[in-house]
């Protein structure tokens, strides 16, 4: 128990001092990027404020894993270049013995880190995002032309000239009844539709059914219009970052791309990154242990040094997997998880022949 409080003391002063350094960096990166941007748009220095306190959580999140490498490798090559962790083998305690009680931080930490970007993170650098957005002139528009939405699994297809975000309104409005074989059922036309609650309201319609070899007019049954439920999120012109949403949004907004028939390789493989990223912290930890000490001069310079570029080859792969996800070439959840896999399980072989 002494040994485990030994140990996560030294931990923790060097993990806290790392992550708040790391943090003004990025704090620091970001701000100067911008910098001749808001002086150049007149930003008010309250806004550019606002924006760096929105952007803290995010960078707090981006700082821990780096920070808990830095410290684990340092605290551990500090144990190898004082000889405290000889004493610690002639015991019969092995390092991984040793560090089970960091390892089992490390995996409370990416548990925490999960729910933290789901529960605060996404929303703090969403509005980071839109502050930032305003200050710059950069305000998204969602007013969507030619919009085209499949509905109802393709048996219905909306079309129109524009969508009117700000009033939720259709012009031009023409939908596709399509039966279970995808067999043309009717076409109804409105030149407006307003959204109102749960459905759309139509303007001036018509409705078109097939009779032999001809079409008929005639004004649109009720059926046909109680089915026009599609909400005016579909319409809006706006490609969602899944990185700025919550768990639940991101699934839902793969859901609407499925039914709409659209890609959706590359949200499904940055929606499973959320839940294998924060796994990075245990990552990292693991190879700390297995590296740390693996030569006996310059101890420390080595053992960072082996750790910063194992860590390195660890966001190498999972760009290069995350890249194949979203082209499709492998599937979405192989381009967030397989390098997790892969260095957990390298980290346990390195264990294995580590010096102790």
């Amino acid at each position: 128990m002494r040994l485990a409080t030994y140990m996560l003391r030294r931990f923790f002063a060097i993990f806290i001092v790392s992550m708040i350094f790391v943090t003004l960096i990025l704090q620091l990166t970001d701000l100067l990027m911008n910098i001749w941007s808001y002086i150049s748009n007149e930003t008010e220095p309250g806004l550019i404020v606002k924006i760096l306190l929105y952007y803290i959580p995010k960078t707090l999140w981006y700082s821990v894993p780096i920070s808990v490498l830095f410290a684990t490798a340092y605290m551990l090559s500090d144990f190898y270049a004082r000889n405290e962790l000889l004493a610690l083998f002639a015991s019969g305690i092995s390092i991984f013995r040793f560090t089970m009680p960091l390892l089992a931080i490390a995996g409370l930490m990416s548990v925490a880190m999960f729910f933290l970007d789901d529960r605060l993170v996404t929303r703090t650098f969403s509005e980071k995002s839109r502050l930032q957005a305003i200050a710059l002139h950069k305000e998204k528009d969602y007013n969507h032309k030619d919009v085209v939405v499949i509905s109802e699994g393709g048996k219905m297809v909306y079309k129109a000239d524009f969508f009117d975000s700000y009033n939720n309104r259709l012009r031009s409005l023409f939908v596709l009844y399509r039966g279970n074989e995808r067999e043309f059922d009717g076409l109804l036309y409105a030149d407006s539709a307003d959204w109102k609650y749960d459905h759309w309201n139509l303007g001036k319609s018509v409705f078109y059914t097939k009779e032999g070899s001809g079409y008929t007019a005639s004004d649109p049954d009720y059926d046909h219009i109680f089915r026009l439920t599609e909400p005016p999120e579909s319409f809006r012109d706006t490609v969602i970052n899944v990185e700025e949403v919550p768990v639940a949004e991101a699934r839902e907004y793969i859901r609407r791309l499925e039914k709409s028939g659209l890609p959706s390789s590359d949200a499904k493989a940055e929606y499973y990154k959320k839940f294998s990223f924060p796994m990075v912290v245990l990552v990292v930890v693991l190879l700390a242990v297995a590296l740390s000490g693996k030569t006996r001069k310059n101890v420390l310079l080595v053992s960072l040094g082996l750790c910063i570029a194992s860590v390195v080859l660890f966001y190498v792969m999972q760009m290069m997997t995350m890249l194949m996800a979203k082209f499709g070439n492998i599937p979405s959840v192989f381009g967030g998880w397989f390098p997790v896999f892969f260095f957990i399980f390298l980290s346990f072989i390195l264990l294995k022949y580590t010096r102790t």
